[in-house]
């Protein structure tokens, strides 16, 4: 099948994009309003964009808590989504009054940061204590679509348990960390379903 992904007409039964483009880390978003209360949401548009320095960004529809936290105070934490914490990522997926802290309504326990304000999950295996660096708001293509914008932050401090560092090495598939995939779909990451592959060599250019 094709179809225009402006106009959108797939004619399935729910919007296939989000499937295809999968599997989509989650960023696990915690801010500090100016009101003192502490935010923590799930983002499925996250990535890594760049190392040496590392930036992370994540993707805001609407007027959501955890960008104007972000852009009011310069700070976010994104901690690891785990298979193991799976059930408390979901419920800070839910829409609180501004004066209601996720962490909370889930029954995580807030840890102190390094250089920043907002807590990290602790029952998280690692987190990256973030500066807010700008927002890039998207153009709509109609005059009614959703805002969207990409928040970036520049990584500042690193936590990860002890736990799973083994000879230098991040043990990741000891994580589990979860990935969203298309529509109420996740995958999480194991020992049974990682390879490895070696850097091809470049080819030999010389004369």
């Amino acid at each position: 099948m094709f179809y225009d992904a402006l106009e959108n007409r797939h004619g399935l039964r729910h919007d296939p994009f989000k499937a295809l483009v999968s599997p989509r880390p989650v960023g696990w978003v915690s801010t500090l309003g100016r009101n003192g209360v502490v935010n923590l949401a799930p983002y499925s548009f996250f990535a890594a964009i760049s190392e040496k320095p590392a930036y992370v960004m994540f993707a805001a529809s609407g007027s959501k808590d955890t960008r104007r936290n972000a852009e009011e105070t310069g700070e976010f934490v994104c901690s690891v989504a785990t298979y193991a914490l799976r059930e408390k990522m979901n419920l800070t997926a839910a829409r609180l009054p501004p004066d209601s802290s996720e962490f909370i309504h889930a029954g995580l326990t807030p840890a102190a940061s390094h250089f920043v304000k907002p807590p990290r999950v602790a029952e998280s295996p690692a987190a990256l204590e973030c500066r807010y660096w700008k927002t890039i708001e998207l153009p709509a293509v109609t005059p009614d679509a959703k805002p969207h914008a990409v928040v970036i932050g520049l990584v500042v401090g690193i936590h990860i348990k002890d736990d799973y560092i083994r000879d230098g090495i991040v043990i990741t598939d000891l994580m589990r960390p979860i990935a969203r995939l298309g529509y109420r779909d996740y995958a999480w990451i194991g020992a049974d379903n990682m390879f490895s592959m070696p850097s091809p060599p470049s080819p030999d250019t010389a004369g």
